[in-house]
């Protein structure tokens, strides 16, 4: 029997997948890879953005399961075509680093994350009062219970698909 906060937590998560799939579905490896630049600097692709939303969810996920990640687990890090080291997730990358981005299309990040959703749905949806109520991380203060890390990841996947909606319309202008 599931829980307030956990459908709370389920509705948001279920929110991110459509908004993901409409602001790459479709587009072709170059529109994939484009960088914008501001005053001369490039930025984030919209194939990497959408990459690093899909891995950030898929890590954070799997570490509050204490399972594998989707990533490996499910072959999406050979598919992919993406030339990075398999753990990496774009945390702390330098610009030569996003530079190198590549992958195979739109559609194996699509399907990635809709392999990803669902494995964060089954997590999520399995959880008790008790497990939200679970100190995870105890290097902060207040220590992170796992609620709190949802939350986070959750807020994370939005900020991002909001990142991908601007930079589609970018693509579009």
């Amino acid at each position: 029997m599931s829980t307030p906060a956990v459908d709370l937590l389920l509705d948001a998560f279920g929110r991110i997948p459509p908004l993901y799939t409409d602001a790459i579905r479709g587009l072709d490896l170059p529109d994939l890879l484009r960088r914008p630049e501001l005053r001369g600097v490039p930025g984030n692709s919209i194939g990497w953005i959408a990459w690093h939303l899909a891995r950030q969810e898929d890590a954070q996920i799997a570490a509050l399961a204490g399972s594998e990640q989707v990533w490996r687990a499910g072959g999406w890090y050979g598919r992919s075509g993406v030339g990075y080291d398999e753990h990496a997730m774009g945390y702390g990358m330098a610009e030569d680093e996003v530079a190198r981005f590549t992958v195979a299309g739109a559609e194996v990040l699509i399907d990635y994350y809709q392999a990803v959703h669902a494995r964060s749905v089954e997590v999520i949806g399995g959880l008790t009062e008790a497990d939200l109520a679970r100190i995870v991380d105890r290097s902060w203060d207040p220590p992170v219970t796992a609620a709190v890390r949802l939350v986070s990841i959750v807020d994370d996947a939005a900020q991002h698909v909001g990142q991908l909606a601007y930079l589609r319309g970018l693509l579009a202008g």
